[in-house]
C-alpha cells in the first residue's frame, strides 16, 4: 500500500513508534517472487479474485453459533471470558523436550505445515475491499479450550485506520487447511467496549468475537477463517492452531531480531518493500521447526502492520506460523513491549504453553523473556549482551546451524 504525500509526516512517526529507535539510511528495493502467505493469501491476492464456493458446514448461513444471537457474540459478554484455564490445561512448564528417543513428543510438528492457500469464498454482490488494514487474530488453542475468531475491521486505510462498528461479517471455514471452505457463521463488529475481552484481546470498536460452538469445533492442527465484512468488503485471514498442553514452541521478535535492522520496516513501508532478512535466520528457525517445535512470531509493532509480518515471514522464507501483533495503533516500545510480550507469554502459560526456544534483539526482549523462566541458554538475542537477565548472545544465526541440525527429532523419526 502507498502512503499519501499528506500522510508521510505522520507514518514516519507511527512506524518509528511501532518499529523501532535505530533509522537507516537506505532499503530494501528487492521484489521477490510471488509467495504463499501464513495467512492463506499469495502477495496482492485477496477474496474478490476467488471463484471458490463454500459448503455449508453444520451452520445456518446468516446466523452466529449455535447458543449465540443473531450477532455471533458470546452470550457471556458481561463477564471476562479469561479468567479460567481451559479444561485439561496447565500451567506448570511443559515436558522436557530436550532429549530424544521413544514414541514422539505430544503436539511436537510431525507433519509439513500446511499451505492453507485456498482461493477464499466470496458473497453474492461482494466488490473489491476499500482497505487492506482490517486483521485477524491467529491463535493457538489447546485441546478442550474455548475456541473463538478474533479480528477487527478497519475502514479507509492508513493512517485513518477508522473502525467498522455494527456491520456483518460473514466467516468461512477452511477445516485442517484441506481447501474446502464451510460457512462457520456471521458476526457483528463491535462497538467499543460493548465486548469483554478474550484471549488478552480488548474490545477497542470494529472488534469480531465469534465462539465456535461444539458441533463445529475444531480437531487438533492448522485450521484458516476468512471473513469478510458486508458494503466495505474489507476481509481477513486467521491461522487458529489447535494442539495438546504441553507442545513445544519457539517464539520470535521480529524487527531487529529477524530483519536486517530495528527500523527497516518503518523505511520499507513507505517505499513499498518488504524488509529483508538478516542472514541465516530463516535457516535456523527452520530447522527449529523440522525438528517439531511449532512457530510463533511475536512483534510489538501496530496491529495494522499484521498483513506486512505475513509478508516477511512467506517472502523471506521462515517457517509459517502463530503471528501476533500488539493490539494498538501505535505498537510499543521499552517498557510497553515488555510488558505486551510478557503478558503474551503468560496467555501462552495459562494454557499449558511454554516455549522452549526464544529470540529476540534488544533489552526489551531480554526482560520479557525473564517472565518464561527458560534456560537462559535458550533465550538467544541478536548482537546484544544482556548484562542483566544472562540471556545468550549470537552474532549471526550461522552460529545456530550446527546446534540445531543435533537436536533430537521430537517426532523420533
Amino acid at each position: 500500500m502507498r502512503a499519501r504525500p499528506i500522510a508521510l509526516l505522520t507514518s514516519c512517526f507511527l512506524l518509528h513508534l511501532g518499529c523501532g529507535e535505530d533509522p537507516r539510511p537506505g532499503a530494501d528495493t528487492e521484489t521477490g517472487a510471488q509467495t504463499t502467505l501464513d495467512s492463506g493469501l499469495t502477495p496482492g491476492s485477496d477474496s474478490n479474485d476467488a471463484t471458490t464456493a463454500p459448503t455449508t458446514g453444520g451452520s445456518d448461513s446468516g446466523t452466529g453459533t449455535m447458543g449465540q444471537d443473531p450477532t455471533g457474540m458470546s452470550s457471556e459478554t458481561g463477564q471476562d471470558v479469561t479468567t479460567a484455564d481451559p479444561p485439561g490445561t496447565t500451567t506448570e512448564d511443559p515436558p522436557d523436550t530436550t532429549t530424544g528417543g521413544g514414541d514422539p513428543v505430544p503436539g511436537a510438528l510431525c507433519e509439513p505445515i500446511p499451505k492453507c492457500d485456498a482461493a477464499p469464498p466470496t458473497i453474492p454482490g461482494q466488490g473489491a475491499p476499500e482497505s487492506d488494514l482490517s486483521r485477524g487474530r491467529d491463535m493457538f488453542y489447546v485441546e478442550g479450550e474455548e475456541q473463538w475468531v478474533l479480528a477487527k475491521f478497519t475502514k479507509w486505510g492508513f493512517p485513518a485506520d477508522k473502525d467498522i462498528e455494527g456491520s456483518p461479517v460473514h466467516l468461512f471455514l477452511d477445516r485442517g487447511c484441506a481447501g474446502v471452505w464451510e460457512e462457520l457463521g456471521v458476526a457483528i463488529t463491535t462497538v467499543e467496549g460493548e465486548h469483554a475481552p478474550v484471549q488478552g484481546v480488548d474490545d477497542s470498536g470494529g472488534r469480531v468475537y465469534y465462539k465456535i460452538s461444539q458441533s463445529d469445533e475444531l480437531e487438533p492442527g492448522r485450521h484458516r477463517v476468512h471473513g469478510v465484512v458486508e458494503e466495505f468488503w474489507n476481509t481477513v485471514d486467521i491461522i487458529i492452531d489447535v494442539v495438546p498442553a504441553g507442545a513445544p514452541i519457539f517464539v520470535s521478535d521480529v524487527d531487529g531480531t529477524l530483519t536486517t535492522s530495528e527500523n527497516e520496516e518503518a523505511w520499507d513501508f513507505l517505499l513499498g518493500d518488504i524488509p529483508e532478512a538478516n542472514p541465516f535466520a530463516a535457516e535456523a528457525l527452520s530447522l527449529l521447526a523440522s525438528k517439531g517445535y511449532r512457530p510463533m512470531y511475536l512483534t510489538a509493532r501496530p496491529e495494522w502492520l499484521d498483513r506486512r509480518t505475513r509478508e516477511f515471514v512467506a517472502l523471506r522464507g521462515f517457517p509459517a506460523g502463530i503471528i501476533h501483533t500488539t493490539l494498538t495503533y501505535t505498537g510499543g516500545m521499552g517498557d510497553t513491549a515488555v510488558a505486551y510480550k510478557s503478558g503474551e507469554f503468560q496467555l501462552l502459560k495459562d494454557k499449558g504453553l511454554v516455549p522452549t526456544w526464544l529470540f529476540g534483539n534488544k533489552d526489551s526482549d531480554a526482560e520479557a523473556f525473564e517472565s518464561t523462566m527458560i534456560p537462559t541458554d535458550h533465550r538467544v538475542l541478536f548482537q546484544f549482551t544482556d548484562a542483566v537477565y544472562g540471556a545468550r548472545r549470537i552474532d549471526s544465526y550461522q552460529e545456530l546451524l550446527a546446534e540445531f541440525e543435533a537436536l533430537p527429532d521430537l517426532c523420533d523419526r
